[in-house]
């Protein structure tokens, strides 16, 4: 998934497409510590997504007008 798709989700998209994210990164941890991991470059792969999945969440935060109390 390119960052332009990212940049197009909805700040609720985000937070589920990394959550989920980071459940695979979890569950490829576990493969990788009881040796049954059989594509370790995805590892990169997956850190790689979700920093840009939280970029992306980070910069519209920062888009949205502060509100005043």
């Amino acid at each position: 998934m390119g960052t332009n798709n990212y940049q197009d989700m909805t700040s609720q998209e985000l937070a589920a497409k990394s959550r989920e994210l980071r459940k695979e990164l979890f569950n490829l941890r576990l493969q990788q510590v009881t040796a049954r991991l059989e594509k370790p470059h995805r590892l990169r792969e997956i850190r790689r997504e979700i920093a840009r999945c939280e970029t992306s969440a980070t910069q519209k935060a920062g888009a949205q007008p502060a509100k005043k109390a």
